[in-house]
């Protein structure tokens, strides 16, 4: 049997609305002005405390509250993580595919555990995952290997397929020696030309054939 992760946010699910809503309210608090979504999705990728981290120094907030402010983001995060969050088109019709194939399936992202499962729950997806990996569920996060290495070792059918959308996702499979399949609709920042990967695609529909080949 064969196993395949994926990452969370910008793969799995449109969620950057709801990371902008939770940020704006922060710097709401703090009297400053909102930030647009592109500027959100351009901060993503590397958990919410680099994003907190950037939020503040781009509206020049002192670096030294940055726990706090932190904490403040995500608790707004945890009460409205799934209101705009949406699954892009043909990726629940494509985990139903892999999984009556057989395959076992995981989720590995830098975003905190709770907010993660929260969305899985909420858009009805957490059954077709044997485990979830955080970006607090352990010391360290992608582009380290360990939490994808985590995921799969859980999975306990070998590495085989790490899919997700961005230069941080196909470091850490590099790092983590596993095949990576690039989601080309989500949060990248660099052109994909200059992103490894094994198979690149841009509707889920296409993805099993390339996982079951």
């Amino acid at each position: 049997m064969k196993s395949v992760v994926f990452d969370l946010d910008g793969t799995l699910v449109d969620s950057a609305p709801d990371i902008q809503a939770a940020a704006n309210r922060m710097l709401e608090t703090e009297g400053l002005a909102p930030l647009d979504l592109p500027t959100i999705v351009s901060f993503i990728g590397n958990g919410l405390p680099k994003l907190v981290e950037r939020v503040m120094r781009v509206r020049g907030l002192d670096p030294g509250w940055h726990r706090e402010l932190t904490q403040v983001t995500l608790d707004f995060y945890n009460r409205a993580s799934a209101d705009l969050t949406r699954p892009y088109p043909n990726m629940i019709a494509s985990l139903e595919t892999l999984a009556e194939a057989g395959f076992a399936l995981g989720v590995c992202t830098n975003k905190p555990e709770a907010p993660a499962r929260a969305i899985l729950r909420a858009l009805d997806i957490e059954r077709f995952f044997g485990v979830l990996v955080g970006g607090d569920s352990l010391p360290v996060k992608k582009p380290d290997p360990a939490p994808l290495q985590r995921a799969f070792d859980s999975l306990g059918q070998g590495a085989s397929l790490y899919v997700g959308d961005s230069e941080i996702d196909a470091e850490t499979a590099e790092r983590a020696g596993v095949e990576f399949a690039l989601f080309t609709q989500g949060y990248r920042k660099l052109p994909v030309e200059e992103i490894v990967h094994a198979f690149r695609f841009d509707d889920f529909a296409a993805l099993p054939d390339f996982a079951m080949r």
